[in-house]
């Protein structure tokens, strides 16, 4: 007998009729002999429905009252989920984030997991009840509700499937795998049979939107074995796993994100210590930075480039026009019209010559690159915003076709 976590997302339990479909995969499963953990999310659009809620109320509410009212979501799926199953004569039970054991930091609105005492989880698997389980949330210390940020409930997945041991963390879907770029995007895409780790932590960071990274990095670090499959389509899915035949294909995606905007700090003094400054400020107000670039002025002076989400973009510009006077800059400049465009794949670390084959690509469809950053297995550049879906499917159809 095998235990099988299953996490389904809000589009997969949308409505009556999906909540139907998904309790019958479960079942399904459950009927052939497995233990099953089933973990899911907030209903279709609920989790924004709640946010527009809140702000009719009070715009800025308090964290601690937001992840409250944002965890009420969950709590609804998993009691209907639970009920369909009940209508299908299976043995069920509900539990809350908390009543499954998630214990969680302090962090409201984006907590970490700290541990999860799965005795009450483990207990009704004993009695061969199926358990649903509530994803994105947890209890801190204070014993307050905390969210775990967005994709969370891919990660409640993971860590359950990794603290009792699963054989299996099965993310259910609108799409039917992990795909060498955005079909909605690039009409030449074709869907991975497997994928590493390494290489699906990279595209989950880099933009694409299957899974998110926080879940693939706990995968890899307690070698949970997981699959991406469709929660409308009974096909087979993506196998996310230790190692994989990197001989067959050079890259295995190409990754956008247009949630980029670039921040430059214009004309500062060519001296030790100043990207120090800049970088440590940024940090201290928990800002995450990407690319970097730094070039060479003119009269000893440098220019610092580099690159945030857009929802840190006003907090960074403020910072720098705090600096600027101190650092003697002459300005501070922005622009969120940037897209990054990044492809992935292990095989890039024995294949000389894939920078400029990605960059005859980008060259041959005119489209200019503003920064380039480079690791072993992804090659990033960031581009105009309005180039974004034409650089895709250049580079797609030179690495995959």
């Amino acid at each position: 007998m095998s235990l099988i976590v299953q996490k389904f997302g809000g589009s997969s339990v949308a409505n009556a009729e999906r909540v139907l479909h998904v309790a019958k995969i479960v079942t399904d499963t459950y009927a052939k002999g497995n233990s099953v953990i089933v973990v899911v999310s907030a209903q279709g659009d609920t989790t924004d429905d709640l946010i527009a809620k809140a702000e009719e109320i009070n715009p800025k509410a308090s964290k601690r009252e937001m992840d409250m009212l944002l965890s009420s979501g969950e709590q609804i799926s998993i009691a209907l989920l639970a009920m369909a199953i009940e209508s299908l004569g299976y043995p069920v039970k509900s539990l809350t984030g908390w009543q499954a054991g998630f214990q969680t930091d302090s962090s409201y609105g984006n907590s970490r997991i700290r541990r999860i005492q799965s005795e009450r989880v483990e207990h009704e698997l004993g009695k061969g009840n199926i358990c649903i389980v509530a994803g994105f949330q947890g209890l801190n210390r204070y014993d307050d509700i905390t969210t775990l940020g967005r994709g969370g409930s891919d990660t409640s997945a993971v860590a359950l499937a990794a603290a009792l041991h699963a054989d299996l963390c099965q993310i259910y879907t609108d799409v039917d795998g992990v795909y060498t770029a955005d079909p909605r995007i690039a009409n030449k895409a074709v869907k991975l049979d497997e994928i590493s780790y390494d290489e699906m932590l990279e595209l989950a960071t880099l933009g694409a939107n299957v899974l998110h990274n926080r879940s693939v990095e706990m995968a890899k670090k307690y070698n949970v074995p997981m699959e991406v499959l469709s929660s409308m389509k009974d096909l087979p899915g993506t196998q996310i796993k230790e190692v994989v035949d990197v001989e067959k294909m050079l890259i295995r995606g190409v990754a956008r994100d247009n949630d980029v905007a670039r921040l430059s700090i214009i004309g500062v003094p060519d001296r030790p210590g100043v990207a120090f400054k800049v970088f440590s400020t940024l940090s201290a107000k928990k800002i995450n930075v990407d690319i970097i670039l730094q070039s060479i002025g003119r009269d000893d002076t440098k220019d610092i480039s580099f690159t945030v989400s857009r929802s840190h973009k006003q907090a960074a510009m403020d910072i720098l026009e705090e600096l600027k006077n101190s650092l003697g800059a002459k300005a501070v400049v922005c622009d969120d019209n940037v897209s990054k465009v990044s492809i992935v794949g292990a095989g890039m670390q024995s294949n000389p010559g894939v920078a400029a084959k990605m960059f005859e690509a980008l060259g041959a469809a005119n489209i200019n690159i503003q920064m380039i950053s480079t690791s072993e297995i992804k090659i990033s550049v960031l581009i105009h915003l309005n180039d974004s879906e034409r650089a895709v499917n250049a580079i797609h159809d030179a690495f995959i076709i």
